[in-house]
């Protein structure tokens, strides 16, 4: 993987003592001339550089994800 980094947020993952959410920009992620990506990191120890399970949303994909997110916190509350 290469290009730039950018952490967006981070924070606790709840239902763990150490646990973190991850949002972080990532230019060019898979070398020169691929599409930024929104990368999601999910650590169990806290450790924000070395998550546990990622995952890569290209930005042309983030309006159908925040609705299906959406949906499912909607869904939670009943």
């Amino acid at each position: 993987m290469s290009g730039q980094n950018t952490l967006l947020k981070s924070f606790k993952l709840a239902g763990t003592k150490e646990g973190t959410i991850s949002v972080a920009s990532i230019e060019e992620p898979y070398g020169k001339g691929s599409h930024s990506v929104v990368s999601i990191g999910i650590s169990l120890k806290g450790n924000i550089e070395e998550p546990d399970w990622k995952a890569h949303i290209p930005y042309e994909n983030l309006d159908d994800l925040i609705a299906a997110l959406t949906e499912a916190k909607e869904q939670s509350k009943n």
